[in-house]
């Protein structure tokens, strides 16, 4: 019965990774018109239907109710499993089909809504996946809090009442630490110096290093593949396939830098996942808050590290000769720990105010779960909070609440505290390695 078990939800997997592809195809390279988007969405639903029948499956729950096994894996493989089903089959497959194709949709219309910064494009169907994660949650975990229930589904047990436990004490004690830094005068390795992260750097030039970069991390580009997005992601068909994206400013080469050392992090935790589990649930990610451990342990531990600055000047001088000549390494440090003032987009911000960008997010969540925030006012809830936590006054949506592609793609709510848990869990990791 275990083999059968193994059987089914390898085949699912396959399907699973199948979907993965066609999600980064419509992020990356998909046609851009109405149509494509229409058909990809509508092949998007069909397969997430086909493959939650293969997961709810009459043959797969007595293959669960008869299995037997040994060894730690085993008993943890069959353990996940278990519980996946109990919970799949309480989600009715025609809800499955609708959240797929209204992810879909979400995506193209948050695109259109980023580049024309008018939030009112992509509310209405924000408003239907909101509406979505509600009901799903409310079948998933009945008489359970609906923000715990979703939070669940990227960290396994924790809650909103864990989070106010933890994310009020880190709030209230970075705030008046930016406060004080932003008092300062420019670091002293920036005195009199231009940062050398500014100017105008050639995006193809950038884009070359950036995969020698990620190559020398221990990206295997025989299992992947680096590319361009939008918003900077990673995702692919599993561990022998992985494909991840970043972006890249003329002006600015920190974003195109920082992006593809993240996901390279990201990829690298899929890359090492368990070879003989591929296709199981033991072999998958633990949760979103350890998968951005592994993101943000190279983004935070090891690229910002003195080290890292020796190692990046020598790729930045190779690449930009001209711009980096005479440039040390010291300078380089500095200028890659930079506190941004202003400090307005979140995967653009340093380490000390990005915790802030989490908690905002977290908090306009928490109110939209439970009533007390409405869809339609979240570009205005989303400015004031910046203006307090930050001290940004946000011009534009789309350097507002349409800076992030998560809601648009469902994962709303409860992603986005995974984010500050793992950089909670970078720093633990880091310190005992």
């Amino acid at each position: 019965a275990y083999e059968d078990v193994k059987r089914i939800l390898g085949d699912a997997s396959r399907l699973e990774s199948l979907s993965g592809l066609a999600g980064w195809d419509e992020l990356v390279i998909m046609p851009s018109g109405e149509g494509a988007a229409k058909a990809r969405g509508a092949a998007l639903a069909t397969l997430a239907g086909v493959i939650h029948e293969m997961k709810t499956s009459e043959a797969l729950g007595k293959a669960l109710g008869d299995a037997e096994c040994h060894g730690a894996k085993d008993v943890a493989n069959l353990r996940l499993a278990r519980d996946a089903y109990a919970k799949a089959t309480r989600v009715p497959n025609e809800m499955v089909r609708r959240m797929a194709e209204v992810h879909s949709r979400g995506y193209q219309d948050w695109v259109k809504a980023r580049a024309a910064s008018d939030f009112s494009m992509f509310a209405p169907v924000l408003k239907e996946s909101l509406e979505l994660t509600k009901a799903r949650c409310a079948l998933v975990a009945p008489g359970k809090d609906a923000f715990d229930a979703a939070l669940d589904d990227y960290e396994r047990g924790m809650t909103k009442a864990r989070l106010n436990e933890i994310f009020p004490a880190v709030r209230d004690a970075i705030a008046p630490l930016i406060r004080r830094v932003y008092e300062k005068n420019t670091p002293p390795a920036l005195v009199g110096v231009k940062n050398p992260l500014e100017g105008e750097f050639d995006v193809d030039l950038q884009a070359k290093m950036s995969k020698e970069i990620a190559i020398k991390l221990g990206f295997d580009m025989s299992k992947g593949r680096l590319d361009v997005s939008v918003h900077p992601f990673t995702g692919g068909c599993g561990p022998n396939d992985v494909r991840m994206t970043t972006r890249y400013k003329a002006n600015d080469l920190a974003e195109g830098l920082t992006g593809t050392i993240h996901e390279t992090g990201h990829s690298l935790y899929e890359q090492g996942r368990c070879e003989e589990f591929i296709g199981q649930p033991v072999s998958e990610a633990h949760s979103m808050g350890v998968h951005e451990s592994q993101s943000l342990l190279w983004e935070r531990m090891v690229a910002l590290s003195k080290p890292f600055s020796h190692f990046l000047l020598r790729e930045l001088q190779a690449t930009f000769p001209a711009e980096f000549d005479g440039v040390s390494a010291d300078t380089l440090y500095a200028a890659m720990n930079t506190v941004k003032n202003p400090s307005t987009i979140r995967v653009e911000s340093d380490e000390l105010t990005y915790p802030l960008h989490i908690f905002l997010r977290t908090e306009l969540e928490l109110g939209l779960m439970d009533g007390s925030i409405a869809i339609d006012d979240l570009p205005a809830k989303w400015n004031e909070k910046m203006k307090a936590y930050l001290g940004v006054d946000i011009t534009d949506d789309a350097k507002g609440v349409l800076q992030d592609v998560h809601w648009s793609s469902g994962a709303l709510p409860g992603y986005f505290p995974t984010y500050t848990l793992g950089s909670m869990y970078a720093v633990q990791i880091y310190n005992t390695a």
